[in-house]
This record gives structure tokens, sequence and C-alpha cells, in this order.
């Protein structure tokens, strides 16, 4: 047999069956749904008088427009988002899948708790209507977004038709330099290859700085797989990954576990593997990033400034509007500008690992005068954890808002959100116009980053910092 990648790994052994035009009908393990599209999806196949296929491999959580204030319930910042919850939930319910509810202890962003609870494992394929189901990638398994109609029909067939995409291997190479994060790592390859660079692919991250981060990194970096366009990113599990998974809730136990991990040592590319492109980024030659404009691709080195156009990787038009949002002019230094807001928080960067390094930045300091800071953590697990660490104290006592678990102001569906105009550096994975709030400014970077810029009150580089 000729050397095969990850991927291809992954797609032959859930191939059911070979379709005209490059597509392919493949087995899917597991379906996540949220409150925003899953009432769709459910109550259109009870609606059609069809019945999910295997309701054990169905999972559910309210995330999206869930409120994150304390004592919360089913009331929602968004009109009528009351409904999303109590619609998803009574079809989860009627449905018989499993539901993380929003008073339930396991609730939490789904990119977030499907790996801390093991739903998603190496060699699975992984589906939700969502573009950031990418993450789950860093686990080894493949992973990527779909449509509520195609939920639809995952649920009732337990396959999905898929074209298949081309294969792209970005290799991190080199010794990762102090204060440089996963984060960076994903927006140095977008600012440098475009937004586009991954359209039509399926990115494998590899080399070894990449094998150099631990698992929350990990799903950080396969996150901002889809901000490349890329159909999703993954990681060939490793004994880091093993001793992830080992002992949560949804894993293989006791000999299932044993044989499980005989099989997952045979994820990764084979040496001679083909792939459609190739491309390796020197780590060490990276600096913090951070965005200047209104997408990812428009990101430089948090002490660098915003570029000409010419340096800029966007056409004259599209440059002219960013610089107009943004209120920017080239040249701009980005740690001259005041911010009005911060928020740590989101499928991309709201783990404990996230909350321990923004902490270790804001222990002893305050936020600047002025400065709305918000974090909101991943999950109530991850909420759990750093309340018993400390951490929340650390964030409050800053000047941070202390929230629930959820999606929070990572993006604006008509409820709460930051001011128009308003500048904000902030954790998530989007800066496109509006993304945090009508007309609102949006800076995406590092937690750490995010930390040192509320102190300061402007955009500033956490290197300065010393953690205490």
């Amino acid at each position: 047999m000729s050397p095969r990648s990850l991927f291809e790994k992954l797609w032959q052994s859930h191939l059911v069956q070979q379709l005209e035009g490059g597509a392919a009908l493949l087995a899917i393990d597991r379906i996540f749904l949220h409150e925003r599209t899953g009432s769709v999806a459910l109550k259109s196949l009870a609606a059609a008088g069809r019945k999910i296929a295997d309701p054990s491999r169905v999972f559910c959580t309210m995330d999206h427009i869930v409120d994150t204030f304390p004592g919360r319930g089913d009331e929602t910042r968004m009109p009528g988002g009351s409904a999303f919850i109590l619609e998803t939930r009574a079809a989860a319910r009627a449905a018989g899948i499993h539901l993380f509810d929003v008073r339930d202890p396991l609730q939490g962003i789904v990119h977030v708790i499907s790996p801390e609870l093991g739903i998603v494992l190496p060699g699975a394929t992984v589906v939700c209507p969502d573009s950031h189901t990418c993450t789950q990638g860093a686990l080894g398994a493949l992973a990527w977004g779909i449509g509520s109609t195609e939920a639809e029909h995952a649920l009732a067939t337990g396959t999905l038709r898929v074209t298949r995409p081309k294969t792209m291997r970005v290799r991190f190479e080199g010794q990762r330099p102090a204060g440089v994060t996963a984060k960076d790592f994903a927006l140095a390859l977008i600012a440098r290859y475009g937004s586009a660079g991954g359209n039509g692919y399926a990115v494998e991250f590899a080399g070894s700085a990449v094998r150099a981060l631990d698992i929350e990194a990990r799903l950080t970096l396969c996150n901002m797989a889809t901000e490349f366009s890329a159909m999703t990113g993954l990681i060939a599990p490793d004994e880091h990954t093993f001793e992830y998974l080992r002992g949560r809730d949804f894993a293989p136990e006791g000999a299932t576990w044993d044989h499980a991990v005989t099989a997952w040592r045979e994820l990764s590319s084979d040496v001679g593997a083909h792939f459609d492109m190739d491309i390796e980024i020197d780590v060490s030659t990276l600096a913090p990033m951070i965005t200047w404009g209104t997408s990812p691709q428009h990101a430089v080195a948090i002490d660098g400034v915003v570029p000409e156009q010419s340096a800029s990787g966007t056409g004259p038009e599209a440059y002219a509007r960013a610089l107009q949002y943004m209120d920017l002019a080239p040249g701009t230094a980005l740690t001259s500008l005041p911010i009005a807001a911060a928020f740590i928080g989101s499928c991309t960067n709201s783990r404990i690992s996230d909350l321990r390094r923004a902490a270790a930045l804001l222990r002893g300091r305050k936020v600047a005068s002025g400065v709305r800071a918000i974090c909101v953590p991943g999950s109530m697990s991850v909420k759990r954890q750093a309340e018993a660490e400390g951490l929340d104290k650390i964030f409050v006592e800053a000047g941070f808002e202390w929230r629930e678990s959820g999606c929070s102001m990572c993006f604006f569906a008509g409820g709460e959100s930051f001011g128009a105009r308003e500048r904000v550096v902030s954790s998530t994975n989007r800066n496109f116009e509006s993304r945090q709030g009508p007309e609102t400014r949006t800076h995406i970077a590092s937690p750490e980053t995010v930390a040192a810029s509320a102190i300061a009150g402007h955009i500033a580089d956490a290197r300065a910092l010393q953690p205490r």
C-alpha cells in the first residue's frame, strides 16, 4: 500500500460509498448540535416523520445565545432568544439525545465540552452546524462544520455526502519564542497566505513546534483553520492526546481503552505521504500577533504598524474599507491605539490554560480606567476549575466581569454587544465588521495580549509584563 496521509486514513476508514463527481458517502460517528441551529434540524426531522438513526451518538448544548450573567435562566439578551432554548430543549428530550442544558454542570461551548468530555476521539468523524467544528481535529478526528439540512441528513442516516478536499500540510518548526502562542501561529499563517489560503483543503498541522504544544493549544490552532477557509484542520494524535483523553466521561474504559489506543497509534501521516500543498513556517521568527483590520488575514506583529496596501495582502477597495471601518491610517503603531473594552472567551481561547496565562499577568494589577473587561469561561467545568484555583478572584480584583460559560460576546446576534465604534481587544476568532456589536472595532489576539491591553488601556505587548 502506498503511503497515506492522516486525512486519507480517516477518509478511507469512513467511506461508505464512492459517488460521482469526486463526492463520497461518509459514515458519521458524532453529531453535535447547539440551540441556535439544533432545534431547526431536530424539528425538521420530526416533521418529516423520520427518527434519529442512533441517538447515543448525538449531543446538544446551549451555548450560542444563552445568557452568561450569574443566575441565568432561559431568558436571553437576544430578542426572542428564549424560544431557541425552549424549542431545542423540547426537541432534544423528545429525540432522546444527550443534552447539556442551561443549568447542567457540564454545559459549555460545544467545541470546548466535546474534547473535555471525551466525546470527540481520535479517528472519529464529527460534524456540527457550526463553522468552528474543525477545532476538534486537534485530537486526530475528522471534524467539520455543516448546515442544518446536512445535520438533518446525518441524524437520520448516520452518513453525509461530502466532496473530497485536497490536502495541505502546514509544518510549524523551530523553538517557540517566549510570549508566542498557538493563536499567534494561526494568525501568522493566515496573514502570510491569506484568509482564503486553505480554501478547498483539509489542513494537517504538523512539525516540531506543533508536537510541543499541549492539547488545549492544539485546539486553538485547529479552531482557526476555518479562518483560513479550510474544510478542516487536524493534528495526528500522540501520547499527549491519549493522556488528555484518559478517564474522560465518554472515553473508552478498561480493555476497550487499550484497544482504542493501539488503533489510535496508527493515525499519523506515513513517511512519503502525498500532500497537494506543503507549507513550512519557522516559529522562532514569530512575535505575538494582533489584527488591525476586518479580516483575520489583517494581522501583524504586536510591535508592528498598520501596513501599506501593497503589503497588506488585501486589494485596494477592501483595504480602504478596512481602514475606514477601523478608523486607522497606514503606519499607525498598533500599541498606540486606546481601547474601550477587552474580552477573553470563545471556543478559541476560553479553556483553563488560557485563563491561567491571562490571570498570571492580571495578578496584582488593575484594568485601566474606562476599560470594560469581561472573561467568559468556555464551560462550566472550566469555570469550576478556575474558581477552585482562585483565578476568578484574580480576574474580579483586577476589574474583569466573571461570567457563566457560553459563546457570549464572541459574536453579536441581536443581544449583548460592545458599543458602536468602540475599539475592543478580543481573544475570539473573527474581527469582521460588527462581529461583536454594530460598528464595533475588534482586534483579535491571544489572551495574554488581551490581559496586557486591558491593564494598559491601549493595545499592549504582554512580553513587557512579568507574571506575578
